[in-house]
């Protein structure tokens, strides 16, 4: 395939031409003129040949006349498309079918020229389009190593949660509404935000978040809105806020709940009206920019305690998508650990070991009060640690788990003033919390749920079928 040298000349002999003509001493006369200036090329004489060279060869170029006896050029464009979508085309037509041209630059073709085509002008054209791809294989790999790197392109979602989070996040996408995300610490509401972002109409445009409870309101101010020269000691010179930073793209708000509420005044304005002031100018600046939220705090309970509006509070919450924590989530987990000992071996230049039956065990039966963030942290910190090819239950050190929840989402007292909550579920919960306060010991927790032996251990089995491992590996 075509690349680009380091003074950005493209090395047109690496670049492969299927050249598709049916007049014959045009075909051959273009091909030996394209191959003295460096195109390996493929002749044909028609569609047939032409889809026939596509399926068993590769291409970076495709150029064809438009009219080829029988068939179409603009069919020629359409294989094409379906069997070598990366490939660049360049279409033939002559003077008098100019919409013809335009019909098949509607179809994907990158230019088009009409005869007698300069062969020097063709040559001319194919290095454009060789670079117009180049570009777009680097954006392309870009935008894959960023997924990458954001974690985007190995999200998990086994449990029926999380796969319900993934469709509404899929539903939402598609639209600027505001969303709300509200869940524990460690849930993972920023890489949602992110995910909404990547699978937006806005993609191409920025991604930029703030905390909204690290820093006085003053500073927030002045980061989320800008400043104008002389507004304050040290404003040296006009600058610009995130909210025009962000413009054509998606500004996160992370921690909304902490903000003041004279601060929650200002902002509820801007979102209202679509437009900014700068500390210190009178004028109003327009701002086109998505706006997702969240929040680690239960905010309508804030609302009725009067510390947040409730205006802003319904503003904010056009789409509300709530992370459930990772202990309501088990099927998650030895999914999550694979994906993150795969993930941080890269990082670290070493194979990924594997997860030993008994540390998947300890892993699965924690209760993860540091949710995913915690289950990172964990893996990083034993892979630090034991540079072998296999990961013992040893090498976790796990912090005590809570009596409950502290953050205010998923509790013991609102699972059981929950209606929706299952009868199955809540003895899922319920024995699988036994379990953890016996330290995993069968015997005991069966003893104590008055059930036997094997009745519990198929419910476990039945419990983690799901999550990746066999139970009775131990």
């Amino acid at each position: 395939m075509a690349g680009i040298r380091e003074g950005g000349e493209e090395e047109t002999e690496m670049a492969k031409v299927l050249f598709v003509e049916d007049d014959a001493s045009l075909r051959l006369t273009q091909t030996l003129y394209l191959e003295q200036e460096g195109f390996t090329v493929t002749a044909a004489s028609g569609r047939r040949g032409a889809r026939k060279s596509l399926e068993q060869d590769s291409f970076d170029l495709v150029v064809t006349d438009l009219r080829l006896g029988e068939a179409s050029g603009i069919d020629v464009l359409r294989d094409t498309r379906s069997l070598q979508p990366e490939a660049e085309i360049i279409v033939i037509t002559g003077y008098g079918s100019v919409e013809s041209a335009v019909e098949a630059m509607k179809e994907g073709a990158y230019d088009y020229l009409t005869k007698p085509v300069d062969p020097e002008q063709l040559v001319r054209v194919l290095r454009k389009a060789l670079e117009r791809r180049a570009l777009r294989l680097q954006v392309d790999h870009l935008q894959v190593r960023c997924a990458r790197e954001a974690g985007l392109d190995g999200f998990v979602a086994v449990s029926p949660a999380m796969r319900l989070v993934l469709s509404a996040v899929d539903d939402v996408a598609a639209t600027d509404a505001t969303v709300l995300i509200e869940g524990e610490s460690g849930t993972g509401k920023e890489l949602i935000a992110k995910l909404i972002h990547q699978r937006s109409r806005r993609a191409m445009g920025p991604f930029l978040g703030i905390n909204c409870g690290a820093m006085p309101e003053n500073l927030l101010e002045s980061e989320l809105f800008g400043h104008v020269r002389g507004s304050f000691t040290g404003a040296h010179r006009d600058k610009k806020g995130l909210f025009e930073a962000a413009g054509g793209g998606t500004l996160f708000l992370d921690e909304i709940g902490e903000l003041s509420p004279n601060f929650q005044v200002k902002l509820l304005r801007t979102l209202q009206e679509g437009t900014i002031r700068r500390v210190g100018d009178i004028r109003e600046t327009f701002v086109d920019v998505r706006i997702i939220a969240a929040s680690n705090r239960d905010l309508i309970g804030l609302v009725h305690e009067g510390a947040f509006r409730q205006d802003l509070y319904f503003r904010i919450k056009v789409v509300p998508i709530h992370l459930p924590p990772l202990r309501e989530r088990r099927e998650d987990i030895l999914p999550l650990a694979e994906m993150f000992v795969r993930r941080l071996s890269d990082r670290m230049g070493r194979k990924p070991p594997e997860l030993s039956p008994a540390a998947k065990e300890k892993l699965y039966g924690h209760c993860w009060p540091g949710n995913v963030r915690e289950l990172e942290n964990t893996l990083e910190r034993a892979l630090i640690f034991n540079r072998g090819d296999r990961l013992e239950a040893d090498d976790f050190t796990l912090e005590a788990c809570p009596p409950h929840p502290s953050a205010g989402f998923g509790t013991a007292a609102e699972d059981a003033r929950d209606w929706r909550v299952s009868l199955e579920e809540i003895e899922r919960r319920h024995i699988l919390d036994v379990l953890e306060r016996c330290g995993g010991n069968r015997t005991k927790a069966a003893r104590i749920l008055g059930i036997g032996t094997n009745t519990l251990w198929r419910k476990i089995k039945r419990y983690q079928e799901a999550s990746g491992y066999d139970p009775t590996q131990t």
